[in-house]
């Protein structure tokens, strides 16, 4: 199970866009194996201090460990993928052909 933190700040264009790209991504790979929360700072700073959140969007995988951060709107596919340590399926036909 992928437990993911979205952290963000308030309601704009960059937010939504993270969460669109973060709940994408998850339905096409993990297949209903995730869990997100989704946080905003300026509902809850002590959170962002705690977890030392400096820029947003962050995605802080808790699980599996270990764990891993990513800053930005999500839009990079592969770079989300490989932050959440998930293969793409080119990736994987690049692997079977090599």
């Amino acid at each position: 199970m992928y437990v993911l933190k979205l952290y963000v700040a308030g309601q704009t264009a960059r937010t939504e866009r993270a969460i669109y790209n973060l709940y994408n991504l998850c339905n096409q790979h993990l297949a209903g194996n995730y869990e997100i929360t989704v946080i905003d700072i300026l509902e809850h700073p002590h959170l962002a201090e705690e977890e030392q959140i400096l820029a947003t969007p962050t995605l802080v995988r808790e699980s599996p460990l270990p764990r891993r951060r990513l800053v930005g709107d999500l839009s990079d596919a592969e770079r989300v993928l490989e932050a959440l340590d998930l293969t793409s399926p080119s990736k994987h036909a690049e692997e079977n052909e090599a």
